[in-house]
């Protein structure tokens, strides 16, 4: 529902222009919202009235009138002024609170909607009945872009985003978790993946800069029917774990181009575990130290050339050439045999598996 705060800025403005104080309250003549030369009419009246048949009245200068929806009275609003345009002005103020109600439920409704369709929660039926009711185009191609940020920062996440991603747009926002936000992004057709990744880049671009928050953003494949975007949303899940555990350094991950990671990340543990044993026996390097890494990285990232990795790295060839011996004695793979890096880059990836899976257990 709509806040006090902004009901009270909207009554705030009103009284700015036309110098008529506000006062708005519950059935039970609970204070909701006021103006600052606003007196609070007693609370036994204003229940009296919202009880009665009238939908509005006039006592002195105290202009009474009921906000209501479908014949349930929300409010009761008074307006207090002398002049001849007051009665205008209150009916104004009613307009503009049940506008507010209205846009406000409607975004809840909207966010509730997507928030069940993603989590599969949703019959088909219901699924086209409440999409037509929401005014939601079921057959514009979308997908799912999921934004990984830190905990309970979602809302001041989802307020920044709100205004890069607009329904009118024909895109929405939805939380699912109190650790991300969900982006349904409209695109022009099924193979507009180009602008999947230029919006997600904007977006962690955006949160990062704005609100110095630092975030993840995984997307899943188009689909053209609604009723599909769970998948979208389980692709861009996965495809988020897949990026986390194996390209830490990529701040946006597409399902479509996960690689090898996606391989990995669906093999049983046990099997994992065998390949581990099978290449390094019961000398599993657990602990590489940032050097070794880095070195290995750079080696396999420049085709396995020495001379040019010790150039990228500002180390010595022979510097380089230690390393690697180092590692070939302790391991007994050389990472200059084509096959033996494959092998080593391939291990080192099941064990960032292995240690995710054992995180997650704990």
């Amino acid at each position: 529902m709509v806040t006090a705060q902004i009901i009270k800025n909207c009554l705030e403005e009103l009284t700015v222009i036309t110098k008529v104080e506000f006062c708005l309250q519950d059935t039970a003549g609970t204070l909701i919202a006021k103006t600052p030369g606003a007196v609070v009419p007693d609370a036994e009246g204003v229940s009296v009235f919202a009880a009665s048949a009238v939908d509005s009245q006039i006592i002195g200068d105290h202009y009474y009138m009921k906000i209501q929806e479908e014949e349930e009275v929300f409010y009761i609003l008074t307006a207090i002024g002398t002049g001849e345009n007051t009665l205008m002005v209150a009916r104004i103020a009613v307009s503009e609170i049940r506008n507010l109600m209205s846009a406000y439920r409607e975004k809840y409704d909207r966010s509730n909607f997507f928030q069940n369709l993603l989590l599969d929660n949703l019959l088909p039926v219901d699924v086209r009945t409440r999409a037509r009711k929401l005014h939601i185009n079921q057959t514009q191609p979308r997908a799912v872009i999921l934004l990984d940020i830190a905990k309970d920062t979602d809302s001041l996440a989802e307020e920044l985003l709100g205004g890069l991603f607009t329904a009118h747009n024909g895109d929405y926002l939805a939380v699912v978790d109190e650790s991300s936000v969900i982006v349904i992004k409209s695109v022009r057709s099924e193979e507009d993946y180009e602008t999947l990744e230029h919006a997600s880049t904007v977006a962690v671009d955006m949160l990062s800069a704005e609100a110095m928050l630092n975030v993840r953003a995984a997307y899943g494949t188009i689909v053209s029917d609604l009723q599909n975007l769970s998948k979208s949303y389980k692709e861009a899940r996965m495809a988020m774990d897949v990026g986390r555990i194996f390209y830490a350094g990529k701040r946006v991950n597409s399902y479509n181009e996960l690689g090898i990671g996606r391989l990995i990340y669906q093999l049983p543990s046990n099997l994992c575990n065998i390949f581990i044993h099978e290449i390094f026996g019961d000398n599993v390097p657990d602990h590489l130290d940032n050097e070794t890494l880095t070195t290995i990285n750079a080696f396999l990232e420049n085709s396995l050339n020495v001379s040019e990795t010790s150039r990228k790295l500002f180390i010595h060839r022979n510097t380089l050439v230690y390393r690697i011996e180092k590692l070939a004695r302790n391991t007994g793979l050389d990472i200059r045999n084509f096959d033996d890096a494959m092998t080593f880059k391939i291990a080192l990836m099941v064990l960032s598996y292995l240690k995710y899976l054992s995180r997650k257990d704990y």
